[in-house]
C-alpha cells in the first residue's frame, strides 16, 4: 500500500512491540491505577521523545481542518437549472452501458484503476490473506429448510456469468468463503434466504454476486428502458432493493455493487439521508437497476411519487435487518415490502441478514419469505473469529486519553479505528490527538452527511489513518486494511463489543483489538471473559474473577427457530408443572445435514 498504513507486514515485523502491550496486559495493575504498556511519561506529561515519535515513526502529518470543504458552493448561473453542487458518494463513477456495445462492453482502464486498484497491490493482498485464510474455512455451516443445499467449492464452479467471473478476479477473490459457498447456489436456484454469519465473512458479496450475475445474462428483456436524451419525468424502475440501516453502509454497499457490475448494462444507485436528494434523484433518472437505500429516504422518494417505483423488483435484500428492528425502522420496511407500489408476483426473492436470529428477525422472515425460505447459519451466533487478536486493559478513566497516545505511539503504524460511546467524546480525543500532531479524524451522528463522507473517505485513502467513531460507524461497515481497533470506551453489550472488533481482519486478515476496561465495566466482564476464553485469548487477571465457575463457556443465546423457542418454553412448564409431555423438544428440519461447511477448503485454499 503506498500510504504505508495497516499492511500485515507491520504487524509481523513488529512482534515485540505488540508483545510488549500483550504481555502487560496479565499483569494486575488494579490497585495502582497504571496503564499496563510500554511508554515513558513524566510527571507533566508526555515526554518530548513520545510527542517526537508521532512525526518521525512513520505518521502522516495532519493538514489544518478545511472549513471551506463543507460550504455549499456557488451556483454557477450558466449551469442547467437543478444542477446538484459539490461532490457526494451518490455520484460516484460506475460503468455506464451504451447499446453499441452489443454483448460484450469494453473496458475502461480508468475506471477499472479506480474501482479495483491496482494489479500488483491486489495481488500482495491475496498473499497477506494467506496465513490467515484457514482460519475462516474452519467455522461450522449449519441450514435449515425442506432443500438440501449443495456448496460450491470455487467461483468458476457456480456457472455464473462470465462478466460476473472477470469482475471476481478483478477484485481479487480467490475462493468462495463459507457464507459465500452457501448463498450463492440458493440464489442461484431462487430460494428465500435467512442468514446469519460472522462479521467480516463475505457476506455483501453472497448476495451481490450471484443476483447480479443471474440478471446479467437477462437485463436487457426485464431492465427499464433507459432514458432518451431530454426526456422529462421519467420514472426510475430498480430490480433490486438492498435496505441497509445506516448511510456509511448504504454507500459501501453501492461501491461494490459499482465494482461487479463493471462491463455490463446493470447501472447501480444510492440513496440515503443527510446528502442532496437532487444529486440522488438525478442519478435516477439517468436509470437505475440496483437500489441501495436506507429506510427514510427511500420512502420519502416513494411518498414523492414520480421519481421511482418498486413494481418490476425481483429481488429484495434487507441487509442487517436486526440493527433495522433496533433502529425502529420495522413499519417502513413492512411498508416497502407489502407497499401497494411492490411487485407481488411470484418471481421475487427476499433475502434477509442479521446478526441474530431473535424472535422479532424470525417474525419478519415469517411475514415476507416464502415458506421454504432456508436459513444459514455461519459460527456460533454472536461469535467472533480466531484472526482478531484481543488485548484488555486496565486503565482508569482519568487516564484514557494519555493511555491511547501512548498505544499508538509504541504500537506499530497500522490504520486503527477508536470507539467512543459519546458524541463529545469523540470531539473531545480527535481534538486531543490532533494537537499532538497525530493525523486523525472523526465521525458520529451530529457530523454533517459531507463531513461524515470527508472522514471515512480520508481514513480509506490514508490521509487520516487513525478514526474516532461513535456507534454509527460500528454496523456493518468494511474498511480495507483496518489493523487495530481500540474499544476506548467499552459498552455493556456484548454483542456491540462483537460487532466492533468486526471492523478489523475482515475476510481472512489478521487484525488487533485493544480495550480499555475499568470500574465503570462490570455489566460486559462475565460476557467478555466468555468471549476471550471461547476466542482462546489472554484473560487479564483483573477479570479472573469472572472466569465461569464450572470453566465451561455456555452463552445464553436465543432461539434459532420457532420449533426451538416452543421445545425450551415446554422444557419450564413441564420442571415446573410436571404434567404431560405435550411440549417436549422435537427436532428441527434438516438438522445437521449442512453442518461443517468449510472441511476441505482448508487443504487448497487457493490462495497462491
Amino acid at each position: 500500500m503506498s500510504d504505508g498504513w495497516g499492511t500485515m507486514n507491520d504487524i509481523s515485523n513488529n512482534d515485540d512491540a505488540w508483545a510488549s502491550t500483550a504481555t502487560s496486559s496479565n499483569k494486575d495493575t488494579r490497585g495502582s491505577g497504571k496503564l499496563p504498556i510500554v511508554g515513558s511519561r513524566s510527571g507533566s506529561g508526555i515526554t518530548q521523545a513520545a510527542a517526537g515519535s508521532s512525526v518521525v515513526d512513520g505518521w502522516v502529518e495532519r493538514k489544518p481542518y478545511d472549513y471551506e470543504t463543507y460550504a455549499t458552493p456557488d451556483r454557477d448561473p450558466e449551469a442547467p437549472r437543478g444542477e446538484p453542487t459539490g461532490q457526494w458518494a451518490a455520484s460516484g463513477r460506475r460503468y455506464e452501458w451504451k447499446e453499441e456495445y452489443g454483448d460484450v462492453a469494453p473496458r475502461d482502464e480508468a475506471l477499472e484503476l479506480m474501482l479495483f486498484g491496482e494489479l500488483s497491490a491486489r495481488n500482495l493482498m491475496r498473499l497477506l490473506k494467506k496465513c490467515c485464510i484457514n482460519r475462516l474455512f474452519q467455522l461450522n455451516v449449519s441450514t435449515e429448510g425442506n432443500e438440501q443445499l449443495i456448496p460450491i467449492s470455487s467461483f468458476d464452479g457456480a456457472k455464473l456469468h462470465p462478466v460476473m467471473l472477470e469482475n471476481i478476479r478483478l477484485a481479487g477473490y480467490k475462493v468462495p468463503t463459507p457464507i459465500q459457498r452457501y448463498c450463492i447456489p440458493a440464489i442461484l436456484e431462487g430460494h428465500d434466504i435467512l442468514s446469519c454469519a460472522q462479521t467480516g465473512s463475505g457476506k455483501t458479496a453472497a448476495f451481490l454476486i450471484p443476483i447480479l450475475s443471474k440478471l446479467m445474462g437477462k437485463a436487457k428483456r426485464i431492465a427499464a428502458a433507459r432514458p432518451y436524451d431530454g426526456q422529462r419525468g421519467y420514472v426510475a424502475e430498480p430490480l433490486v432493493l438492498i435496505v441497509a440501516p445506516t448511510r456509511e453502509l448504504a454507500t459501501q454497499i453501492f461501491d461494490e455493487c459499482r465494482r461487479f457490475c463493471y462491463r455490463s448494462m446493470l447501472r447501480p444507485c444510492v440513496i440515503y439521508g443527510g446528502a442532496d436528494a437532487i444529486t440522488q434523484k438525478m442519478e435516477l433518472e439517468r436509470g437505475c437497476d440496483i437500489l441501495v437505500a436506507t429506510p427514510g429516504r427511500l420512502t420519502d422518494f416513494l411518498e414523492r411519487g414520480k421519481i421511482l417505483t418498486l413494481k418490476r423488483l425481483k429481488f429484495v435484500v434487507i441487509d442487517e435487518a436486526d440493527e433495522m428492528l433496533d433502529m425502529g425502522f420495522e413499519p417502513q420496511i413492512r411498508k416497502i415490502l407489502q407497499g401497494t407500489d411492490a411487485n407481488e408476483d411470484d418471481d421475487q426473492q427476499v433475502l434477509m441478514f442479521s446478526a441474530t436470529f431473535q424472535k422479532p428477525i424470525r417474525k419478519l422472515a415469517k411475514d415476507f419469505l416464502a415458506d421454504a425460505y432456508v436459513q444459514i447459519k455461519v459460527g456460533r451466533v454472536g461469535s467472533t473469529h480466531g484472526n482478531i487478536t484481543q488485548r484488555v486493559l486496565w486503565v482508569d478513566e482519568n487516564k484514557k486519553k494519555e493511555a491511547v497516545y501512548d498505544l499508538l505511539c509504541t504500537a506499530p503504524p497500522a490504520r486503527t479505528l477508536i470507539f467512543v460511546n459519546h458524541k463529545r467524546t469523540a470531539d473531545s480525543l480527535d481534538d486531543y490527538l490532533y494537537n499532538l500532531n497525530l493525523p486523525t479524524t472523526s465521525i458520529h451522528g451530529d457530523r454533517t452527511q459531507r463531513e461524515r463522507e470527508d472522514a471515512l473517505l480520508s481514513f480509506r485513502s490514508g490521509k487520516c489513518p487513525i478514526m474516532i467513531a461513535t456507534g454509527v460507524a460500528a454496523r456493518g461497515l468494511d474498511i480495507k486494511g483496518v489493523m487495530h481497533v481500540i474499544n476506548y470506551d467499552l459498552v455493556q453489550n456484548i454483542d456491540e463489543y462483537i460487532h466492533r472488533i468486526g471492523r478489523t481482519a475482515r475476510i481472512g486478515n489478521a487484525g488487533i483489538a485493544t480495550s480499555f476496561f475499568n470500574d465503570r465495566n462490570p455489566e460486559i466482564a462475565p460476557d467478555l471473559v466468555k468471549v476471550l476464553l471461547e476466542s482462546e485469548q489472554i484473560v487479564p487477571s483483573f477479570l479472573d474473577e469472572y472466569r465461569p465457575a464450572d470453566g465451561e463457556v455456555n452463552f445464553d443465546e436465543e432461539p434459532d427457530t420457532d420449533e426451538e423457542e416452543l421445545a425450551a418454553g415446554a422444557e419450564v412448564a413441564e420442571d415446573t408443572a410436571g404434567n404431560d409431555e405435550w411440549g417436549k423438544p422435537g427436532k428441527g428440519s434438516g438438522a445437521g445435514w449442512g453442518e461443517g461447511a468449510g472441511g476441505d477448503a482448508t487443504v487448497d485454499d487457493g490462495w497462491n
